[in-house]
Formats: structure tokens, C-alpha cells, sequence
């Protein structure tokens, strides 16, 4: 009986989960897209087996479809066999870009590879067989085994800008700890809470929560989490106590709710913003998304903050520790610390207006604080968690991509959304959330973002929906990720302190994410018809 309760066990299972995805069989699809071929020359040499999708196509590619679906014609395969017998015809122009043939409707052999390894993945990540840090290295170790990937694209986005942005934000939060600020920040609360940690918990986290829209998500969250932890030792509130999960995760889902308040929130909501204007002229302002958004922020942050208290109710048994002792004016140490990195934080809310990647003024943030002495590289080195920002968030970042290029994500849109298209604003807003939520889980949600709206804002303008409307419910759904540690940089800063398990992020994230979405989307059929937009 220990043998079914043993990691090798859930390793068994994990591999038998990629194994079954494997010997599925592949869905061929019936339409391609042909890029590089201008004059339809492939088209016209196999006008026989396949006919011209015209709406579907553009100056750059055309989409054709099977007239007999299920035979050999029918396929990728015959369409690349005819591109290559244009190339040794020497019919194709060498100067032009190469023909390359994709799938619209059907799942190519990477994606189904890729979709077999994100089983066995997922799996990994919610089961906790081995530490979370090892599953995230494999991530780039499959990707490359499974000929998803090349070397080079597997490994680069363990250090992509954001994994560096995340590293930044823990290195901020360890030099307020230093420093004293997050005892003083705790005095304060304490001072309003009493000694319940019920109280505690909803106003750090509700107060970040709606901060995050200022601060971004992932900085909120991790000065939040350096702020409540002594807190907690003090309260001697053990880790994967009921108590301990409800205040750890508390706060990363409010975060990542209150980031969708405004453009600056996180990612997710420029690059909606800034789709919508690139494929429709469209623009929305940076007091327009706080019109639309900031109330649905304000609404869903005290209830993800609800959410996770009814799943993980904390033992009344524990109090935080009274301050009766007055904690003193600021000292020159944390009146230093609060400017430098008040200033880095001014540099992020105007990259708009100079251009510089969130990662690089981060990093002269951090340099700044060494320099100025408070902090240490052994400071940094000791108390910076590397495999969270290095490995678990680098992984999922790597992950994501390779949904993007491997054709898994345009496979699973281009099957989900024809189930929504020509019913109206409310039933594409509802689709284009719950599609955004889910995919953003496992893809970064400015990925996410960017795969989606190609693809939905052509069916908004086919309806006459204002594409305003799915940008803005892009932004704001994919905020949600809320299923897996590797899902938004909250979850996994809270996540390296080791106070819950995977698993739990994941049982209280399929209660919040749904009820959550409900939230927004009620927000959109009310606040957003007030406003005129719908």
C-alpha cells in the first residue's frame, strides 16, 4: 500500500498521463495555412485535393481546406510535398521568403507531443512528486527531448526580462525587510487588526490587492509576504497549517486580481491595450482602463481574499503579537531604502513614456540599494529565493512559448471559439474570459493575450461588438491565474516561502477562478452598460 502512496508511484502516473496523450489519435484537420507563396502557386498545384479559403486568407497567407477529408490528400504532409516539388522545380522564388505549410483546425505532431508533455507536467506541478524547482528545469529538458524546441529556445526564457523583474521585486521586498519597514508596515496593521489574524490577513491583502494597480502585482505580493511572515512566526503559526495557507494565499490572489485596475497592473493589460490599437486604430487611455476596470478590481479583490478563507478557514487559536511600544519616527536607513525604491517604482509607472524594460530599471533599483549600503550581496544571495525566479517562473515562461510556437494554443483557440462566434457581446466576453483564464494558467498571460486577441477581435468587428470590449476582458481575466504555482509571478514569489503545498494553490484556485469570472463578467454586463460601452 505505501508503494501507490510513493513518488515513484506519482512519477508512474505522470509518465502514463503523457503516454495516453500520445496514442490519442491526432486530429488532422481539414484547413492549412500557406505562407511565403504569394501567387498561389501550391494552390494551383493541388487544386484537385484542396480549395481556396477565401475569407481566411491575406496578402501574406491563405488558408485552403480538404474537398475530401480522411484521405492521404487531405493532409499537411501532401500539402509539403508540394511545396518541396516547387522548390526542385525551381517554380519558387529563391529571394522570397520560404513556403511553409501550418495547421488551422487540426493538431500538428509538435503539438501533440508538446500537449503530451504538458500532462505529464501539469501533473508534476500540482502532485509535487519531486521538488517544483526540478519539474521546472525538465520543462526545458522535455521541450528539447521532445523536439518541441531547440536548444537555445528552451533555455533562453529562464532568464527572460520578466524572470529578472521577478528577481527584482523579491530583492526590493528583502531590503524593506532589512531595513524595517515591513515591521512598520505590520505595526500599523496591528495597530487596526488587534491580534486577529482573520483581520490581519483581509486588510494586507485587500490594501495590496487594490496597491498592485499602482505597484504591480508581483511587488505587492512580495512586500506583502515579508511583511506578514514574522508576523506569523511570532503567532507561531506552523506552514501547511489551515492558518498558514489561508494568509499566503490570500495575498498573491489579490494581487493578481488588483493588477487588472490599471494599464500598469501588470503586462497582460499594455499588451491588450496596445493589440487593440496595432489591429484596430483603437486606443485606450490610461485613465479610460481605470474608468472600465478599477471597479472590477475593488470588487474581486476582497472576494478572492473570501474565497480562500472559506477553503482554508485559520484556527481562531492564534493571535498576532500585541505592539504596545510606540515603533519611532523613520530612520535614515529606511527613509533611504523608501526613495530608491520609490523611485524605481516611479520608473516603472512612466515606462510608458521612456521606454525602458521594467528589468533594467529594476536592476539599477538593486544596484542602487547596494551601492548605498543597505543591502549585501550576501544578503542577496542568502535570502533570495533563485529557484522560484530562475527555475519555476523561467520554466513557465519557457512553457508557455513553446504552446505558442509548437501550434497547441492556435489548435485549442480555433476549436474553442467557433463555439461562441455569432451569439452576441455577452456570450464572445464570457468565452474570451474563461478561454483567457484557462490557457493563462499554463502560458504567460502577455502571451496569452497576445495569441487571443488576433484571433477574437476580427469576430468582435464580424459582430459589430466593439473590440474595446475583448481587449478589456482579456486584460482583466487573464488576471486570474489561479490554478498553478507557474501561473502569474504572485503565485509563485508566495509560493517559495514553502508555507503551502502546490495542490492547495490549486484546490482553492478551481473555487476562486470560476466565481471570480462570474465577478467580471457581472462587472461587464452592468458597470461597462452604464458606461456605454456595451
Amino acid at each position: 500500500m505505501s508503494f501507490f502512496k510513493s513518488n515513484i508511484f506519482k512519477l508512474c502516473i505522470a509518465l502514463s498521463m503523457g503516454v495516453i496523450v500520445l496514442v490519442l489519435p491526432r486530429p488532422e484537420g481539414t484547413r492549412f495555412k500557406i505562407s511565403g507563396d504569394p501567387d498561389q502557386r501550391v494552390l494551383q498545384s493541388v487544386e484537385s485535393a484542396f480549395t481556396l479559403v477565401a475569407e481566411k486568407s491575406s496578402k501574406t497567407a491563405y488558408v485552403v481546406e480538404a474537398r475530401n477529408p480522411g484521405t492521404p490528400e487531405a493532409t499537411a504532409g501532401f500539402l509539403r510535398a508540394a511545396v518541396d516539388g516547387l522548390a526542385v522545380a525551381g517554380v519558387a522564388d529563391a529571394e522570397a521568403p520560404a513556403m511553409t505549410v501550418d495547421y488551422v483546425d487540426g493538431l500538428s505532431p509538435k503539438a501533440k507531443r508538446f500537449l503530451a508533455m504538458l500532462a505529464v507536467l501539469v501533473f508534476l506541478f500540482i502532485v509535487e512528486p519531486v521538488p517544483l524547482e526540478i519539474t521546472a528545469i525538465c520543462i526545458g529538458v522535455f521541450l528539447v527531448i521532445a523536439g518541441v524546441s531547440d536548444v537555445k529556445d528552451a533555455w533562453a526564457p529562464y532568464m527572460h526580462p520578466v524572470v529578472l523583474f521577478i528577481m527584482c521585486c523579491l530583492i526590493f521586498a528583502i531590503s524593506l525587510d532589512k531595513a524595517g519597514i515591513t515591521r512598520r508596515m505590520g505595526y500599523f496593521i496591528i495597530k487596526r487588526a488587534g491580534t486577529s489574524v482573520t483581520k490581519f490577513t483581509f486588510i494586507i491583502a485587500t490594501g495590496l490587492g487594490l496597491a498592485s494597480g499602482v505597484m504591480h502585482d508581483a511587488a505587492a505580493c512580495a512586500i506583502g509576504i515579508v511583511t506578514m511572515i514574522p508576523m506569523m512566526k511570532a503567532a507561531g503559526i506552523e506552514p501547511h497549517s489551515n492558518t498558514a495557507k489561508f494568509m499566503m494565499i490570500s495575498l498573491p490572489f489579490a494581487c493578481s486580481a488588483g493588477g487588472m485596475s490599471t494599464l500598469i497592473g501588470g503586462g497582460r493589460c499594455m499588451v491588450s491595450a496596445a493589440f487593440l490599437k496595432e489591429y484596430t486604430g483603437i486606443e485606450i487611455t490610461f485613465f479610460e482602463w481605470i474608468k472600465y476596470c478599477l471597479p472590477a478590481g475593488i470588487i474581486t479583490v476582497p472576494i478572492a481574499v473570501l474565497i480562500v478563507y472559506f477553503v482554508f478557514r485559520p484556527n481562531p487559536k492564534y493571535k498576532l503579537p500585541q505592539l504596545e511600544k510606540a515603533i519611532g519616527p523613520l530612520t535614515p536607513l529606511e527613509i533611504k531604502t523608501l526613495v530608491i525604491i520609490g523611485l524605481t517604482f516611479a520608473t516603472w509607472l512612466t515606462k510608458g513614456l521612456h521606454g525602458i524594460d521594467y528589468s533594467i530599471t529594476g536592476m539599477l533599483g538593486v544596484s542602487a540599494l547596494v551601492v548605498a549600503g543597505i543591502l549585501k550581496w550576501e544578503d542577496i544571495h542568502e535570502n533570495l529565493e533563485w529557484g522560484t525566479a530562475l527555475f519555476i517562473f523561467g520554466g513557465g515562461i519557457s512553457l508557455g512559448l513553446a504552446m505558442g510556437y509548437s501550434g497547441a494554443a492556435d489548435y485549442f483557440a480555433n476549436l474553442f471559439f467557433p463555439l461562441v462566434e455569432g451569439k452576441g457581446w455577452f456570450v464572445l466576453f464570457a468565452g474570451v474570459a474563461v478561454f483567457g483564464a484557462l490557457v493563462t494558467n499554463v502560458m504567460a498571460n502577455v502571451a496569452a493575450a497576445a495569441l487571443i486577441l488576433p484571433i477574437v477581435i476580427p469576430m468582435a468587428l464580424m459582430e459589430g461588438v466593439d473590440p474595446t470590449v475583448l481587449a478589456l476582458c482579456l486584460g482583466t481575466a487573464t488576471s486570474f491565474a489561479l490554478l498553478l504555482v507557474i501561473g502569474c509571478p504572485p503565485n509563485a514569489i508566495a509560493y517559495s516561502y514553502r508555507y503551502f503545498k502546490s495542490s492547495d494553490l490549486t484546490k482553492v484556485g478551481l473555487v476562486a477562478t470560476p466565481i471570480l469570472l462570474a465577478a467580471l463578467i457581472l462587472v461587464a454586463a452592468t458597470w461597462w452598460k452604464i458606461l456605454g460601452l456595451v
